[in-house]
């Protein structure tokens, strides 16, 4: 016998109400019910069906009356050995399990036949009459689903699959109890459209199972948590037609949890076949049903994605729960709203996604069974009625769902039957085309605002190179994509990497991930499109692998602001930086959540669930929880004994239902003008129809926000963004720290990172390489944009770009950033350089010089010395001299027009003048003494007037040369940047100088020179001449010295060509050339005459006259005696010489006679 705590816990359970019996009461054990009555089967089963699971009370029974304890039965330890049969049918005794029995016996006027023989004995036959027996067992909702779309017979397999593919149905047999084993026969033909989900408060489905024993009464079993019921199935194992409906719920002991069972019109007859062979597996209730005149339908995450094959997961408290708790008030608001949908009411058809999308696409043909036609052609009943089948409720528009990647498939399914559809968090950029998804609209904006808005903060943050993670999946992949797109369009940011988080990550997919993420050191952003519960476990395995801190989180909006996945790994967490759709807390959603509990929350069929998971708590012995320290009282409450915040998306999820609502109600006001209620033109909503009201509303949602759609059913783009901070003393919270509305505006004051303790510090980096330095181009390594190595802009270049040097103008430099350019500093030879101070002074001692000397000559213009050097050549010479220390001055002088004239005209112009008369007096005396040696007749052209003449004219060759140039060239100014163009621009100078090439220097010297050579080469010949007679040793010494120098100066001039101070070396070794020539000229030609003149005055007298031919006779035996003396030794050339000079020497005091006082 069983216990009589287990059978009521059971009866509990399976009913979903309190349920306490007269003798439990009066021994003390059970509750205090207000039911003051006792009920028998029958009564208890009426007051069940009628409260639906709604009442709170609860209910008593008779034990005695109402359990028959001689046919409960212990299964536990018990083991099938033998083939058992009941109503014709193979089945297996529910071995493992626990029976206990029901008293129905008597209880219908056709007698027990249908229940067999009454007895307490094992049988292995079957009894004339009795009907087959099964165990099924479903949920609550199950059962609703199944009495809508009905238990089918199994017939012909090629025939069903024909059907299912023709109504869109995917069936699938029920599966057996688990512990039994693989089904086979036709103890399992029952067979379910839907797939059965978990039971209630976590209770696993229930199987279908063949009686063991002769039942006198149905039996319910209950095995560690699992319930089933044995129900019989119709006399001589073929299914009922038309039994009665109350005769069914007596079978179950009133337990509307499984009496649909027998509900049918019709059963279908089949062919037995095997039974599909299911796993034992956890499934969850999976649908809410609202009655109402216009039903909406909602798609809600309300359990995570399973693992290992599972296909719901975890509670989610809230981004399930919340969210639809909100569709839920909002629908209540609208039916209170006198002036919305006036005396309409609406319902909702609320089913769990489960995060996954494909499980979501299943769920949702459920939206659509209403609008698909059966073809019940190949559909009979056993008794040959027509079939009739259960009108599903028909949806007008549906509200979700979250996930993007759900979205996209059930908006497919959506538009093929004209519902509209509004997300309430789904941003997807590929959910704005309007061509694919013309049904679909969102109050959120899509994530192509989101990624633009994102990678301003990645821009703001100052980081150019980040990774990417996505969930897979149309949100996570097409955000990634937009936000990738953005990127290259705008080419400030670089993708390191792009990760995909598989759909369905296997054991240590996430270790994974995280090794290819430090494969790029350096991108320490990570921009992140993933759900909820991959951006938990990403951030559990970064706190696994101990990488706290390295990464910069960029969280979208499915990060958000929620708790879950941070929870436990704040620090993890720690500076990630979120964007949420801009919202507002709805105050009156917070009363009223707060106000749920278990006896006012009936018609949530997951709010237990979330009960036990919101309070760490177990509501009895088959509540979810598993490990909780406490049972649930009921009466804890929501903000009071747990924490409670509002989820993001409550406001976006009664914004959608109002705006359905409001869509709805101008479809109303067209359709049924002055009509209560919905009128027949509006009982078949036109869906395109409802849609262009969508379209069009405006109103202020629940925040006070507008409310709005554009062509293509998108929400404008509003975003608030938040940073997950930890301070010392509120804890971790969510901090605004700017917003978005189509440009960003961030607060970086209010920064805070992980890697500093202070707020408002600089961001890390999240760089692939360190910004170039001034003056420094970035060479962008291949394929890899935002990697690059710093190349300095060489030479004359400056940073044109980040990748690209330009040169400068000519006569500009960079500038010290190398960002630009700036002119080149001008550089000239000022007077206070040494390059220019040594000539000047060279220059300025030598005119004083000259002068001293034109003044010796002017104040002894008629002494003899003077006379014989030749008054009118020794001033043209002395004038010469002058100008060739006066050319030093326009040399040095800053160039201008004039002092670029004086250059050229004093360039030359000296050097004419002093070896043009040094020239003419060394030709007058070859001339004179070549000539005495042909004649006694002197030579022509001599006399002073004649040397003066030739002179003026070799002097005219050189004006006339100028004047050409002159008029060929005028003279000007101009900068030379070429000359002083150093390799380092820093030391670059633009030369000030006059446009005097170097051809043009050597042209206006060329004539000098040749002056001068020839002058020489006269000097030369007129070496033998006596010194006694002429000038024409002092002009030879003064000429080969004026050669030496000026041999000098050509590699000096030349050979600084390319020197950094070329102009100061070459002005200066002209000028100093030019002074020096003159020196020499100055001191070998007229300092002994000086001398003689102002310090010997008494040998500056007059000698005697000698004729010309006794000068030349002279000069001549001067000359023999040179050469004898040259081929004899000593001795012997003296006496020769000797002998010589006796025989035509003129007296000894001719020796201070000049060629002037020969009058030569």
């Amino acid at each position: 016998m069983v216990s009589s705590d287990i059978r009521l816990e059971a009866l509990s359970v399976l009913c979903n109400t309190p349920i306490t019996s007269r003798q439990a009461r009066a021994s003390g054990r059970g509750p205090s019910l207000a039911s003051a009555l006792p009920m028998s089967v029958k009564g208890f089963v009426s007051a069940a069906m009628g409260r639906s699971g709604a009442g709170d009370e609860g209910l008593v029974i008779d034990e005695d009356e109402f359990f028959d304890s001689q046919y409960d039965f212990d299964f536990s330890n018990l083991k099938d050995t033998r083939t058992y049969y009941r109503g014709g049918e193979v089945y297996r005794r529910p071995c493992g399990w626990l029976r206990f029995a029901l008293k129905v016996w008597d209880k219908y006027p056709d007698g027990n036949v249908w229940l067999g023989e009454r007895g307490h004995g094992t049988t292995t036959c079957s009894k004339p009459g009795e009907w087959p027996v099964s165990y099924h067992g479903t949920t609550k909702n199950g059962a609703r689903a199944i009495i809508v779309t009905n238990y089918q017979w199994r017939g012909d397999a090629r025939v069903e699959r024909q059907r299912q593919a023709r109504d869109g149905e995917r069936a699938r047999e029920t599966p057996p109890v688990p512990g039994q084993g693989d089904e086979r026969g036709r103890g399992s033909r029952l067979q379910n459209v839907h797939q059965p989900k978990r039971g209630i408060w976590g209770s696993p489905f229930l199987g279908v199972r063949s009686h063991p024993t002769p039942p006198c009464s149905p039996l319910l079993d209950l095995r560690r948590g699992w319930a089933g019921v044995g129900l019989p199935h119709g006399p001589s194992g073929r299914p009922l037609a038309a039994e009665s409906i109350e005769r069914a719920k007596m079978a179950v002991g009133g337990c509307y949890f499984l009496p649909f069972l027998m509900i049918k019109s019709c059963w279908l007859q089949g062919s037995a076949g095997p039974s599909a062979t299911a796993d034992p597996q956890q499934e969850y209730a999976h649908s809410i049903r609202l009655d109402g005149d216009i039903i909406l339908g909602g798609l809600f995450p309300v359990h995570a994605r399973g693992e290992r094959g599972l296909p719901c997961g975890e509670l989610k408290k809230e981004k399930g729960i919340h969210r639809l708790e909100a569709m839920l008030f909002a629908i209540d608001l609208v039916n209170k709203d006198p002036q919305l949908l006036p005396n309409v009411t609406l319902g909702a058809r609320v089913l769990d996604t489960c995060s996954r999308d494909t499980h979501a696409l299943e769920q949702s043909l459920t939206f659509v069974q209403a609008l698909i036609e059966r073809d019940a052609g190949d559909v009979r009943c056993a008794n040959g009625q027509t079939p009739v089948f259960a009108k599903p409720d028909k949806v007008a528009g549906v509200i979700g769902a979250a996930a993007s990647s759900v979205s996209v498939m059930v908006a497919n399914i959506l538009r093929l039957f004209k519902i509209p559809q509004i997300s309430y968090a789904s941003t997807a950029p590929e959910l704005s085309d309007n061509t694919r998804y013309d049904f679909f609209s969102r109050v959120v904006p899509p994530d192509s605002y989101q990624a633009q808005a994102m990678l301003d903060i990645v821009t703001a943050m100052g980081w150019n190179y980040v990774s990417t993670l996505a969930s897979e999946g149309n949100y996570g992949e097409s955000g990634v994509e937009a936000f990738m797109q953005i990127s290259r369009e705008s080419g400030g940011v670089c993708i390191a990497q792009s990760l995909k988080i598989p759909r369905e990550p296997k054991e240590g997919a996430f270790d994974k991930l995280l090794l290819r993420l430090l494969e790029t050191p350096n991108a320490r952003a990570v921009v992140t499109f993933a759900n909820e519960d991959d951006i938990r476990r990403l951030l559990d395995a970064v706190k696994r692998n101990n990488l706290t801190g390295h990464f910069l989180w960029v969280g979208s909006d499915s990060w958000g602001t929620k708790i879950s996945p941070v929870l436990h790994q704040e620090p993890v967490a720690q500076g990630a930086v979120t964007i949420l759709p801009k919202r507002a807390s709805v105050h009156a959603f917070d009363r009223y959540f707060k106000s749920r509990s278990l006896a006012n929350n009936r018609r949530n069929v997951w709010f237990a669930e979330f009960w036990e998971e919101n309070f760490g708590c177990k509501l009895g012995t088959h509540g979810k929880k598993t490990g909780a320290a406490r049972k649930c009282t009921g009466l804890e409450k929501v903000g009071r004994d747990s924490a409670y915040e509002q989820e993001g998306k409550v406001q976006f999820v009664m914004d959608a239902v109002y705006a359905m609502a409001h869509a709805l109600d101008r479809l109303h006001r067209q359709l049924c003008a002055g009509y209560a209620g919905v009128c027949p033109r509006m009982a078949n909503v036109d869906g395109r129809e409802l849609l262009a009201h969508v379209r069009a509303v405006n109103f202020n949602g629940s925040a006070g926000t507008p409310v709005t759609f554009n062509e293509n059913g998108d929400a404008p783009g509003r975003y608030d963004i938040f940073q997950y901070q930890i301070h010392e003393h509120s804890g971790p919270e969510y901090k605004v720290i700017g917003e978005w509305t189509n440009r960003l505006s961030l607060n970086m004051s209010a920064l805070k990172f992980a890697s500093s303790d202070s707020i408002g510090a600089p961001p890390p980096a999240s760089r692939c390489s360190v910004p170039c330095g001034p003056g420094e181009r970035k060479k962008v390594v291949k394929g890899v944009p935002c990697c690059w190595h710093c190349e300095r802009c060489e030479g004359y270049r400056f940073l044109a770009g980040q990748f690209s040097c330009q040169p400068c103008p000519y006569e500009q430099r960079p500038d010290r950033n190398g960002s630009g350019c700036q002119p080149i500093p001008l550089a000239r030879l000022e007077w206070r350089s040494p390059w220019a101070l040594v000539p000047v002074l060279v220059a300025v001692m030598g005119i004083s010089a000259t002068a001293f000397v034109l003044a010796t000559f002017v104040r002894y213009n008629d002494t003899p010395i003077v006379r014989a050097s030749g008054r009118e050549m020794s001033y043209v010479l002395l004038t010469g001299i002058f100008l060739c220390y006066a050319a030093t001055f326009p040399m040095v002088a800053p160039p201008g027009v004039a002092v670029c004239s004086l250059r050229r005209v004093f360039l030359g112009l000296g050097m004419c003048f002093s070896y043009a008369a040094l020239l003419t007096k060394t030709n007058r005396i070859h001339r004179i003494f070549a000539r005495g040696k042909t004649a006694v007749a002197a030579p022509r052209f001599i006399s002073p007037a004649s040397q003066l003449l030739v002179t003026a004219s070799l002097v005219g060759v050189q004006l006339v040369g100028v004047s050409a140039w002159f008029a060929a060239l005028p003279p000007r100014a101009l900068v030379d940047y070429g000359e002083r163009r150093t390799p380092d621009p820093r030391r670059a100078r633009g030369v000030l100088k006059c446009d005097i090439s170097d051809l043009a220097l050597i042209c206006s010297l060329a004539y000098g020179m040749v002056l001068m050579v020839t002058c020489t080469v006269y000097a030369v010949k007129t070496r033998g001449v006596p010194e006694t007679f002429n000038e024409a040793k002092p002009i030879g010494f003064t000429m080969y010295t004026t050669c030496i120098i000026w041999l000098a100066f050509i590699p000096i001039f030349f050979g600084t060509a390319r020197s950094a101070e070329r102009t100061y070396i070459q002005t200066a070794t002209l000028t100093v050339s030019l002074s020096l020539s003159a020196s020499v000229s100055l001191g070998m030609l007229y300092v002994p005459k000086v001398y003689v003149i102002i310090f010997h005055p008494e040998r500056n007298v007059p000698k005697r006259k000698r004729s010309f031919k006794a000068v030349v006779t002279a000069a001549t035996a001067t000359g023999k005696l040179s050469q004898l003396a040259a081929g004899r030794p000593n001795g012997q050339a003296k006496t020769e010489l000797c002998a010589g000079v006796q025989a035509v020497v003129l007296p000894t005091n001719a020796n201070f006679v000049s060629d002037a006082n020969h009058n030569i």
